[in-house]
């Protein structure tokens, strides 16, 4: 306990003397003193709300008899950054938030932690600090968006992309493209759809970190202030017992998180943040492993983009737990494992019941006897890549066709929009990789376009680079080894055929070794020059398949 270490005893009167200064009464460093992470900002419209989640949960924490501290944590907003040099600043941040957590609660002496984060690396950042730090710990993020409405139908921020396409390709006005603008993002909260922020939001409640409703509540609702009380009060009870993030985030609950990942078919992300989790808990991660629970999950939800459900709507279909009470049913998952609410998973299932059938299917009806997610490998990526399975046409499972390659996304996108982009072609984005962009910039702006100028079922993309949650289409994202390491990526040619085959989870350069070979010594590998935070995290950071974690 803190006051054992820094209150206690005639020789921490110094630190006493510090704690006044900031108001402290004697009696509320005689409590357990319990860190509020808090991600709020006023650029992030999923941090916009969390001065009132940290509000709330501060009263949560003081009536369970604790004493909260508040502190900040950094994040970015990859739909601002998306399509700019600004995106390569995101993935970045994940490392930067679990570092700046752990500086601040091992000097500070904390007893116990509450995360508020919302968005794409800032949650994974933080379950990463929880791993490393292992003191008692809740998690409670912002919440989502509720989803926008242009001519009747529900949209998001996935539907504004793609009218940038659809303008450019005439298919609508200005008038058109203007009223997705201000219309497609009506509340704060981290986008509507499952997008990487909501994908991590939904997998710690499946990690047994947050709450009930963590991932589902929208924002603007009253309950999520409800369940920040909550959170506050429950952390109360973990320093209590003394139940370490440790005990919850154990191999059964990574394994757990894979399982769901591919019911609710969540963000590609989740294959680098999940692995990166579970290098902080010393927990093996093997993309094979992925495929093995792929094929026995059925793909339960399709969510936007995949499909037209939003996060309100698996909110009011029973939310995370309800998908996990259905894989339960089919012994899919280990519910043995322990959970930030002192209970077993197995117990916070007790009378969960799934309330929308067409929301979350039944096994029997899912929309994919398979998960969400494919990892393919082949000569192109003998280490690995990812696609987001749940969100490709049925007639681009399997597809072969022409390479047309571009050494970064910014000749890719006026590629597309010169119309040099036609049926049947794999478009392959290449030294965009975790060390090669530097920071592995996600391509929504490219895979809209397409999508908005009605290609989603005719091309294919690769990169080694990544794809925002919001992409559909056949995006294949993560190759390893990427391009800057002398990836095979760095050695295709414009017309090359390319053979994707995501059943077989197979991808396929037709070139032969001798020709590979050959260029091998024709083509240099390309190197950017970089200064600051991102050359350090260049020569620091992994391949995608590892979690594109800094190395020790």
């Amino acid at each position: 306990m803190i006051k054992d270490t820094i209150v206690d005893g005639f020789h921490n009167a110094p630190h006493r003397s510090l704690y006044h200064a900031l108001g402290l009464t004697d009696e509320e460093q005689a409590r357990p003193l319990i860190g509020i992470v808090c991600s709020y900002n006023e650029i992030v419209p999923g941090h916009i709300n969390l001065d009132k989640i940290a509000q709330a949960v501060k009263l949560g924490v003081a009536m369970a008899g604790g004493t909260p501290i508040m502190f900040p944590a950094i994040t970015v907003c990859d739909g601002i950054a998306m399509g700019h040099t600004g995106m390569k600043y995101s993935l970045v941040t994940r490392d930067l938030i679990a570092d700046s957590t752990e500086a601040m609660v091992m000097a500070h002496g904390f007893d116990g932690l509450v995360m508020i984060p919302n968005c794409d690396k800032n949650v994974p950042g933080l379950l990463m600090a929880a791993a490393r730090l292992n003191i008692p710990t809740v998690f409670v993020s912002g919440g989502p968006m509720l989803a926008g409405r242009v001519n009747g139908k529900k949209r998001s921020l996935s539907s504004m992309f793609e009218a940038v396409g659809a303008y450019k390709a005439g298919s609508i006005n200005e008038d058109q493209l203007t009223e997705f603008e201000k219309k497609v993002c009506p509340t704060c909260g981290s986008c509507s759809g499952m997008y990487t922020a909501n994908s991590m939001n939904c997998l710690t409640e499946v990690l047994g970190m947050g709450l009930k409703g963590n991932g589902t509540i929208p924002a603007v609702y009253s309950a999520r202030i409800e369940l920040a009380k909550h959170a506050g009060m429950q952390v109360m009870e973990l320093v209590k017992k003394n139940i370490r993030p440790r005990d919850i985030m154990t191999a059964a609950a990574i394994k757990n998180a894979i399982t769901a990942d591919m019911a609710l078919g969540c963000s590609t992300n989740s294959m680098l943040h999940l692995p990166a989790i579970a290098n902080e808990l010393g927990v093996p991660f093997d993309l094979d492993e992925v495929n093995a629970i792929s094929e026995k999950t059925p793909n339960l939800c399709h969510l936007a983009p995949a499909g037209p459900t939003y996060m309100e709507d698996l909110n009011e279909a029973g939310g995370v737990h309800a998908v996990l009470k259905e894989l339960e049913a089919l012994n899919l998952i280990d519910t043995s494992v322990m959970t930030c609410t002192g209970k077993t998973m197995a117990e916070n299932l007790e009378g969960v019941v799934n309330l929308d059938e067409e929301v979350i299917r039944k096994p029997e009806n899912a929309f994919g006897k398979t998960g969400g997610i494919a990892a393919l490998k082949g000569n192109l990526a003998p280490d690995g890549c990812v696609v987001k399975r749940a969100a490709v046409a049925p007639e681009m499972l399997v597809h072969e066709g022409p390479a047309k390659v571009f050494e970064s996304e910014e000749e890719c996108i006026a590629a597309i929009y010169g119309g040099k982009i036609v049926k049947g072609d794999v478009v392959v984005i290449r030294y965009e990789g975790p060390a090669g962009g530097p920071g592995m910039r996600e391509m929504l702006s490219p895979t809209s376009a397409i999508a908005g100028m009605g290609l989603d079922k005719d091309v294919a993309l690769i990169t080694d680079g990544r794809f925002s949650g919001a992409t559909r289409g056949a995006s294949i994202g993560h190759v390893s080894p990427e391009a800057a390491n002398g990836g095979v990526i760095a050695y295709v040619k414009d017309g090359d055929i390319i053979s994707i085959d995501i059943p077989n989870y197979s991808i396929k350069l037709n070139v032969s070794d001798e020709e590979l070979a050959k260029r091998r010594a024709e083509m240099p590998i390309k190197k950017k020059e970089v200064s600051g935070y991102l050359k350090r995290y260049a020569a620091q950071v992994s391949s995608a398949d590892k979690g594109a974690i800094i190395n020790k």
